[in-house]
């Protein structure tokens, strides 16, 4: 059962789609949850409380995501940006 989710994430269902595959990405969060199937690419829309009961866990959440593309960076000091050592 998963309790919060965002826009982007990767979950897990419980039951596999017709294509075999049960990784889902959300594309779509309101009252009604859009998930696309990351083998086929088919799009689902299920009802909030059915995606709640049906879904098993989040793979990977947006925001991890984000931060594993940019590398975590940390944003560089004024020294660092100007090559001044002082």
């Amino acid at each position: 059962m998963i309790t919060s989710f965002e826009l982007g994430d990767v979950v897990l269902m419980k039951k596999s789609h017709a294509c075999g595959e049960n990784e889902w990405t959300i594309i779509r969060v309101g009252a009604d949850v859009k998930i696309k199937c990351n083998r086929c690419g088919r799009i689902v829309m299920l009802d909030r409380a059915d995606f709640v009961r049906m879904g098993k866990k989040i793979l990977i959440h947006q925001q991890q995501a984000n931060d594993a593309a940019e590398g975590c960076a940390q944003p560089m000091s004024k020294n660092e940006q100007t090559g001044t050592t002082e």
